[in-house]
């Protein structure tokens, strides 16, 4: 754990102990909430390897199906976020939990475009302000000089999604295929989508709101915390008041920059989320477990590349080159990837490196972007961050599906992304300097 220089009465090494406390209470059950998160965001991709066939949709209704998640999701994004500030993030994940469980799982009654098209605007509508929500309430938890590696642990659960829903979702896909009449991806959304519903309900009995309430630490690892919590969030917010506002976050400019950033970020990295496991059959991979195990691999690597940055980042204090730097290697990795659609092996390799750099650039991407905004705009801030940014979930499979359909080739719509990509590091190093100065140091 790193030294803190929080306050001149807290000692070096004090806030070691709660910290541990904390992220071996508080990171695990959130890591196993984002898998569920991310699994019923994206099993999606798994079904349509079934999905398309069965139902007549084109590249074109798939993408627009997809993407729409993600229209839902930004008109309650902020609204959520503001709610959670209010009510605690308990009553908040519960709410979440349970309703985006039950409609994932209604997915399975599909059967037209206009179905699909408003199951998914719906199931964004109710998962709005999970992500979000959970990087507020970490605010709430961790100190800055902890933050990008705590961040960076939560976030690994996006790659260890991506690792075990290929086989999971090949496994269900390959031997559930018509057991009690109903198809593979009809089981798969059910049995992916239900848990989701009995994790929130638990997530509200287990969780504490704030640390004042944690009765798992003590009188002084309480009052030790709390106290360099406030004086993070009085240091950061200057003269702009306490309380939550959504007028001063919608008036500070690095939320728009941050936004951007984010929105590249992911644009190509839904990419990878979407229409990866058809990439691999189109390599000439046929069995769904298959395309799952493989689609595992890039992932893997992210994984790994993602938990390092973290430590990087916080130990040497640095956050946007840690941002730019694997986020640049990922587009590049995606601008040649459509050079290699020859060989299952060399492309599956040049994802590993796209999934490794777009993934690992998120935690540092979301430390920097706490850091840099004031209690009294964290709540909207964030929020409107994420539900900006995961627009590009809407752009990206809606601009390749079309693109698919209209010309056969994912190529034009990758190089697109790619570009986007590039230009949302660009911004980062221009418009973020003032920004990464309001940093705190390390003593």
């Amino acid at each position: 754990m790193p030294t803190t220089s929080h306050s001149p009465a807290i000692a070096p090494h004090a806030l070691d102990a709660p910290m541990k406390k904390v992220i071996w209470r508080i990171v695990p059950i959130l890591f196993i909430c984002y898998i569920f998160n991310f699994l019923d965001r994206i099993n999606v991709g798994f079904a349509q390897l079934q999905m398309k066939q069965h139902l007549a949709f084109s590249d074109a209704v798939y993408g627009l199906g997809a993407g729409l998640f993600f229209i839902g999701y930004f008109f309650f994004e902020v609204p959520s976020n503001i709610l959670l500030e209010r009510i605690g993030a308990r009553k908040t994940i519960l709410r979440i939990m349970v309703l985006w469980g039950l409609t994932s799982a209604a997915t399975m009654f599909v059967q037209t475009p206009t179905q699909f098209y408003v199951i998914r605007f719906l199931l964004g509508l109710f998962e709005a302000g999970f992500f979000p929500g959970i990087i507020l309430y970490l605010t709430f938890w961790v100190p800055n000089t902890y933050r990008a590696r705590v961040i960076a642990l939560f976030m690994s659960s996006l790659v260890v999604t991506g690792m075990i829903a290929g086989p999971v979702s090949g496994l269900i896909l390959q031997n559930m295929d018509g057991f009690w009449g109903l198809r593979g991806w009809q089981w798969m959304f059910v049995i992916e989508g239900l848990p989701s519903c009995l994790l929130g309900v638990f997530v509200f009995f287990y969780l504490d709101d704030k640390p004042e309430h944690a009765s798992w630490l003590s009188p002084s690892e309480k009052q030790m915390l709390t106290r360099v919590l406030d004086e993070e969030r009085h240091a950061s917010q200057g003269q702009q008041g306490a309380h939550p506002s959504l007028r001063k976050a919608f008036a500070q400019p690095l939320v728009y920059l941050f936004s951007f950033v984010y929105f590249a970020i992911l644009a190509g990295g839904y990419i990878i989320a979407f229409w990866l496991p058809m990439t691999i059959r189109e390599l000439g991979v046929s069995n769904f477990l298959h395309i799952g195990l493989y689609s595992a691999i890039p992932y893997a690597i992210a994984g790994i590349a993602m938990i390092g940055l973290g430590k990087s980042s916080d130990h040497f204090n640095e956050r946007r080159l840690h941002v730019a730097i694997p986020a640049f290697i990922g587009a590049m990795a995606l601008l040649v990837l459509p050079q290699a659609n020859h060989s299952l092996a060399l492309s599956l390799a040049i994802l590993a490196v796209a999934t490794a750099g777009l993934y690992a650039s998120l935690s540092p991407f979301w430390t920097v972007a706490t850091i840099s905004l004031s209690r009294a705009e964290s709540a909207a801030g964030i929020a409107l961050i994420a539900s900006l940014g995961n627009l590009a979930g809407f752009v990206s499979p809606f601009i390749i599906g079309k693109i698919r359909t209209e010309t056969g080739s994912s190529t034009y719509g990758i190089y697109l992304m790619a570009t986007i990509v590039v230009l949302g590091v660009i911004a980062l190093l221009i418009g973020s300097r003032r920004s990464a100065s309001q940093s705190p140091r390390k003593g």
